[in-house]
C-alpha cells in the first residue's frame, strides 16, 4: 500500500448485479452505498453492486480483481509463505479530520486485500504529535484505533493489525507508547522494528541480551508471533537518518540471530534495508551459521560426556 492510490466512479452497466468479489478488470476495495440519509462504505466482498453505488477502485497495479488476491493467497499457503501487507509510511491518525480518514481508509482497505490474501498482519505507522503532547497524541490515536478495531469486528476480519515502532522523536510510536495503546485496544499487536528502535533509543540494541529482552516485553503482547523489521541503520542524537545495508552502521545481525537461536520464537522478519533480497538473504545464512555452531557444539559437549562415562567405566574393570 506504500504507492497506492484510490479513484472513485460509478458501475458499467455489465458490473450492477455482481458481487464485489466478483467484479474484474480492476480492485475495487469498497462500494459506497447511499441509504437515503448517509453515504455507508461496504467492504463485504459478497456486497451486491447496484446502480446508485459508488466503487472504490484500488489503483497503481496492485492486482487485477479480488479473484487474484485469492490466487495469489493460495499460492502462498500451497508455498508456505506468509503474507502480510504494510500501509502507507505517512499516516496521521491523531487529527481526527480529513486525513486521520483517508489514513483511517487506507487501513481498513489494507485490511480487506489481507484478508482475501489470508495473510497474517497489516502493519501501520501512527504519524506525527504535530505539537501536541503526548498523552493528547495517544488519546487521540486510541480513538482513531478504536473506530477501525470496530470496522475490523463487524467485518470479521481476521488479520491482525500491528503498530510499528518508529525511528524518530518527532514521531509518535516508541515501544512503551505501542504498548499502552494495545493495553487500551483489544486485538492490536505492537511490530518491532529493530532498526527504528535502536535509533529512538540512541543505539541500545548491542548484545543479544539486549535484543532477547526487547522481544520478552511484547512477548505477551503478539501471543508469541511476533513480526518485525530488520536493517542497517544510521542514526544520531536520538533519531533515525537513514536505514542501511546491515554490515553498515552499528546494528549487527549477529546478535539477534544468537537470541533468536537460544529462544526460538515463531518469528517474521522483514528485511527493510536498500539491499532488500541480498540482505534477507544474508539474515538467513547467518541465522543458520549461528544455528549450525549451537548445535556443534552440544554435539561435542554430548560426545565429550558419553567420553567421559566410557573413561570411568574402563577404570571401573581395571579396578576389579
Amino acid at each position: 500500500m506504500v504507492r497506492t492510490n484510490t479513484l472513485d466512479r460509478y458501475p458499467e452497466e455489465e458490473e450492477i448485479g455482481l458481487t464485489l468479489a466478483e467484479l474484474e478488470g480492476g480492485l475495487v476495495v469498497e462500494l459506497i452505498k447511499d441509504d437515503g440519509s448517509d453515504y455507508l462504505p461496504v467492504s463485504d466482498p459478497t456486497a451486491v453492486v447496484e446502480e446508485e453505488d459508488v466503487l472504490v477502485c484500488m489503483g497503481s497495479g496492485v492486482t487485477n480483481s479480488y479473484k487474484d488476491l485469492l490466487s495469489i493467497g493460495a499460492l502462498a499457503r500451497k508455498l508456505d509463505v506468509s503474507l502480510s501487507m504494510h500501509t502507507p509510511y505517512y499516516m496521521d491518525l491523531a487529527a481526527r479530520n480529513e486525513l486521520s480518514g483517508k489514513c483511517m481508509d487506507s487501513i481498513r482497505w489494507s485490511a480487506f486485500m489481507t484478508h482475501a490474501l489470508q495473510g497474517d498482519i497489516v502493519v501501520t505507522h501512527m504519524g506525527l504529535y504535530n505539537g501536541r503532547g503526548k498523552k493528547e497524541t495517544s488519546d487521540l490515536i486510541i480513538e482513531s484505533l478504536t473506530d477501525i478495531m470496530a470496522w475490523w469486528e463487524d467485518n470479521n476480519i481476521v488479520p491482525r493489525l500491528g503498530l510499528e515502532t518508529s525511528g524518530r522523536q518527532e514521531v509518535f510510536g516508541n515501544l512503551d507508547e505501542i504498548l499502552e495503546i494495545c493495553d487500551e485496544v483489544d486485538n492490536i499487536v505492537p511490530v518491532i522494528n529493530f532498526p527504528h528502535h535502536h535509533a529512538r533509543e540512541g543505539g541500545t540494541l548491542m548484545e543479544a541480551a539486549d535484543f532477547s529482552e526487547l522481544l520478552d516485553r511484547v512477548h505477551e503482547y503478539v501471543g508469541g508471533r511476533f513480526h518485525t523489521h530488520f536493517a542497517g541503520v544510521e542514526h544520531d542524537n536520538y533519531n533515525e537518518k537513514r536505514l542501511t545495508p546491515i554490515k553498515k552502521g552499528d546494528l549487527r545481525f549477529e546478535p539477534l540471530a544468537e537470541a533468536l537461536a537460544e529462544k526460538r520464537p515463531e518469528i517474521t522478519i522483514i528485511s527493510s534495508s536498500p539491499l532488500l533480497e541480498h540482505d534477507a538473504m544474508y539474515m538467513k545464512v547467518i541465522h543458520e551459521r549461528v544455528l549450525t555452531k549451537r548445535v556443534a557444539k552440544a554435539l561435542r559437549k554430548k560426545g565429550k560426556v558419553i567420553e567421559d562415562t566410557i573413561d570411568d567405566e574402563y577404570e571401573d574393570e581395571d579396578e576389579a
